[in-house]
């Protein structure tokens, strides 16, 4: 619970994959656009795991009571999955980089604020945004019900880097790839 809110968490640190936190992007043709990221985090991290474990369950207690007609299902969807694991749609494995590791995407319509350890009252600038950062996030967890699906999402809320990491999208610094001719 973060801010007295049972569906909010303030997650320790996390690498970021999959960023779109500068302009929103559709996740499939034709739906709508939406700023996201996905959370990668340590499953050393059991605070903000049992934080999560019980935020999820707190939107599910909500949903009953508000989204799902009074009755929880016998089996819904998390957004939380084991990064040893395969990933739920295509059943291929996770990436490398999601080993040892919670993964969880977050989304929001609204786009959120990214700022840096050393100043949290000015916003990055694009080119410090990317995916294999660190930070610390906000998300927020809440019940749906959708052509006939029912689960528990995550809402994406504000991002803190905390620090650098390797880009996870191939790119490479100039830097690292000129070191040795300069």
């Amino acid at each position: 619970m973060y801010q007295n809110i049972s569906t909010k968490v303030l997650t320790g640190e996390v690498r970021l994959s999959y960023v779109n936190l500068v302009a929103p992007k559709s996740i499939q043709q034709g739906s709508e656009p939406k700023y996201l990221a996905t959370l990668l985090i340590p499953k050393s991290d059991l605070n903000t795991k049992k934080d999560i474990d019980a935020s999820i369950k707190s939107a599910a207690e909500i949903a009953v009571l508000k989204v799902w007609n009074g009755s929880l299902p016998p089996q819904f969807r998390v957004p939380i999955y084991d990064g040893d694991g395969v990933r739920p749609n295509s059943g291929l494995p996770f990436g490398e980089e999601c080993k040892n590791c919670w993964v969880l995407t977050a989304s929001s319509r609204n786009k959120p604020q990214v700022v840096g350890i050393k100043n949290i009252s000015i916003e990055l600038p694009p080119s410090e945004i990317y995916s294999g950062m660190y930070g610390r996030v906000t998300i927020n967890f809440f019940g749906y019900s959708n052509s006939g699906n029912r689960g528990v999402g995550c809402g994406l809320g504000n991002v803190l880097k905390t620090r650098d990491g390797d880009h996870l999208n191939g790119r490479t610094s100039a830097k690292s790839d000129f070191a040795n001719i300069v």
